[in-house]
């Protein structure tokens, strides 16, 4: 016997009608949408390539400070990506020698479908730097979004974009404003300026 679709036999039960899916594309290409987010929450500097910090891809924004980038050049600092020498630079008898800080990062960007997954890479920054997420804009629907997207991304001081891909078109779904640390007075924050550093130096 033919049986007609979204209907099942058995207790004469109706099944659901699949939900209808938003579409949960994102403009291309990425670094066209990158940069748009950055013009859009008035970050300064050089949208730079994504990269693997803490195991999170993320895009970082900044900007060379000049002024240390030319001091680091004439004394031979080369970015010092190893986290285990950084961390000696905290220690009150070698803080005389630490190079300083040649950029200052403005914030950090994570490009998704899923704000799950984009909010877990970005959150962590968010102590140190601008933190914000881009979405497409299909899941202004969507009550999980509403509900639990909104909130946590509140709570972890990261900014919600959304992306429409008819006409690339970037909107603040809910702003932030964190409480940030210094980053030259932490380990994480000295390590992640010299990792930057060195992807700015490669550009």
């Amino acid at each position: 016997m033919n049986r007609s679709p979204g209907h099942a036999t058995g207790n004469n039960a109706d099944v659901l009608p699949a939900r209808l899916e938003p579409d949960v594309a994102l403009p291309t290409p990425a670094e066209h949408l990158a940069t748009a987010a950055a013009d859009l929450l008035g970050w300064q500097g050089v949208v730079l390539p994504a990269l693997t910090l803490f195991g999170r891809r993320v895009i970082p924004v900044a900007e060379l400070i000049h002024e240390a980038h030319a001091e680091r050049l004439c004394l031979g600092y080369a970015p010092v990506v190893d986290r285990a020498s950084v961390e000696t630079w905290v220690w009150p008898e070698l803080t005389a020698q630490v190079p300083p800080p040649a950029v200052r990062i403005a914030g950090m960007l994570s490009l998704g479908r899923h704000w799950r997954t984009g909010l877990a890479s970005v959150a962590p920054f968010a102590r140190f730097c601008g933190a914000a997420v881009v979405l497409p804009d299909g899941v202004l629907g969507l009550a999980d979004f509403q509900d639990n997207c909104l909130p946590r991304a509140q709570r972890h001081d990261v900014t919600v974009l959304t992306a429409t891909v008819a006409d690339d078109r970037l909107d603040v779904a809910q702003s932030a404003w964190p409480e940030l640390v210094d980053p030259t007075v932490t380990v994480t924050g000295l390590w992640l300026n010299e990792v930057v550093y060195e992807r700015m130096l490669a550009e």
